[in-house]
């Protein structure tokens, strides 16, 4: 199954948090608080929204920083995914 969003939506697949402390213990990432760092998966066409028109401005690929209680949390063949609006997105994160 794929996931295809529509307007100004981003589907986003989150970053596996893992912390290694200085004695080399590694933290698993349900132990602490997600971080609010993902991967952009599928992204809208864009288009009027609430009047305005609406240029996407991430790709497939991106890494972006979003807002902390954005979205909508997914799960789709044992994947869990989230459907954010563009303005939800922060930054993209850049090498």
């Amino acid at each position: 199954m794929k996931l295809v969003p529509l307007a100004d939506r981003v589907v986003l697949k989150q970053l596996v948090a893992e912390e290694t402390t200085k004695s080399g213990i590694v933290l698993p990432g349900q132990n602490k608080e997600k971080p609010q760092q993902a991967e952009v998966i599928a992204v809208g066409p864009g288009g009027i929204v609430d009047g305005k028109e609406v240029k996407m401005e991430v790709k497939t690929g991106d890494q972006v920083i979003y807002s902390k209680y954005a979205g909508t949390d997914v799960k789709i063949d044992e994947e869990e995914y989230i459907i954010v609006k563009q303005s939800d997105i922060l930054a993209v994160i850049a090498e």
